[in-house]
C-alpha cells in the first residue's frame, strides 16, 4: 500500500466521511431502493457512457460491480456473459440487485473505501456515480488497485465540482444553507488518481445535461435516488409553497429555447489499465 501524501491528508481534513455518514448515506439510498431505477435515468445514460468505453474482456471473465445499487449494470456485465460480485452499502439496494439478476452471482454488502476481497483477485472493476460519496477518491482507487489484477481494467465515474450549479444557484433565491453537495475539482479529481497511482491522462471531465420540464422534477428525482445526504448539515424545513415557487422563478433564467431546464453535471470518467 502506498502512504497518503501530504496532499491527500489536507483533502482528508476538509472532506472528511465518518462511519456515521456513510450510515446515513446507505439509509438514504436503502429508502430509494425499490424506487430509484424511476428516477434513475442520467445514472443509466452516464454508466452506458462508461461501459460502452471498457476494452472487451474474454466471456467469463471476473468484474467487480462496486455500488452496483439495484443491480441494473451488474446484469448489462452479465448480459455481456462475465462473472459479477456486486458490492454496495446498501442492503435494500443489494436485495433489488439480487433479485434483478435472479440470484446470479455474489452480492456483498461492503464499503468501497474497504473492499473485503484478497488482492489480484478480479480481472475487472466497474463504479458508476458512487466514489463521490467516499472521503477521498484515493482510498476506494487504490483499494480497486489492489483487487484488480496486474493488467486488469478499472473503469468508473464519479461528479466533479459545478454537478447542478442551475439548482445552487436557484437555491440562493431561498436562502444561504446548501442545498447541492460540493464535489471536488478537476484538479483534486486528477491529484486523487495521481496519489491512487493511476494514470491521471486516463481522466476526463465531461458536461451530461439532463431536462426537466420544472425544477421541481429534478429535485423529485433526486429524491427518487436517494441523492439527498449532504455532506453538511442544512436546516430543516425548507419545502414549503413558497420556498418551491422562489426556485421554479429563478430556475427558469436557465430555460432553453425547446421551453426545458437543464441540469448539468460534470462528470469524471475514467478507464484506467491496472499496473
Amino acid at each position: 500500500m502506498q502512504e497518503i501524501s501530504p496532499t491527500v491528508a489536507a483533502r482528508l481534513q476538509n472532506k472528511h466521511v465518518t462511519g456515521t455518514d456513510k450510515q446515513a448515506i446507505a439509509a438514504s439510498f436503502g429508502k430509494a431502493a425499490k424506487h430509484y431505477d424511476q428516477s434513475a435515468a442520467f445514472q443509466r445514460q452516464v454508466g452506458h457512457q462508461l461501459l460502452d468505453t471498457l476494452p472487451s474482456l474474454p466471456q467469463g471473465s471476473h468484474w467487480l460491480d462496486v455500488g452496483c445499487g439495484t443491480g441494473y449494470f451488474t446484469r448489462q456485465l452479465q448480459a455481456m456473459r462475465y462473472r459479477t460480485t456486486a458490492v454496495d452499502l446498501s442492503e435494500p439496494m443489494l436485495a433489488q440487485a439480487k433479485a434483478r439478476c435472479d440470484g446470479t452471482g455474489t452480492f456483498c454488502v461492503a464499503d468501497a473505501e474497504s473492499l473485503p476481497f484478497p488482492d489480484n483477485h478480479f480481472d475487472a472493476a466497474f463504479s458508476s456515480l458512487a466514489l463521490q460519496w467516499c472521503s477521498d477518491l484515493a482510498v476506494p482507487l487504490r483499494e480497486l488497485q489492489r483487487v484488480v489484477k496486474p493488467g486488469g481494467v478499472i473503469g468508473m465515474t464519479t461528479l466533479a465540482e459545478g454537478s447542478l450549479f442551475e439548482l445552487e444557484r436557484a437555491w440562493q433565491s431561498v436562502d444561504t444553507q446548501l442545498h447541492v453537495n460540493q464535489f471536488d475539482s478537476v484538479t483534486q479529481l486528477s491529484q486523487a488518481v495521481a496519489d491512487a497511482g493511476l494514470n491521471a491522462a486516463e481522466l476526463s471531465v465531461q458536461p451530461v445535461v439532463m431536462h426537466y420540464a420544472r425544477a421541481l422534477d429534478l429535485m423529485k428525482d433526486l429524491k427518487g435516488i436517494g441523492a439527498t445526504h449532504l455532506s453538511e448539515p442544512r436546516r430543516q424545513g425548507l419545502f414549503s409553497r413558497t420556498a418551491l415557487n422562489l426556485i421554479e422563478q429563478s430556475y427558469a433564467r436557465f430555460r432553453d429555447s425547446t421551453g426545458q431546464l437543464p441540469a448539468t453535471y460534470q462528470v469524471g470518467f475514467g478507464v484506467f489499465t491496472n499496473v
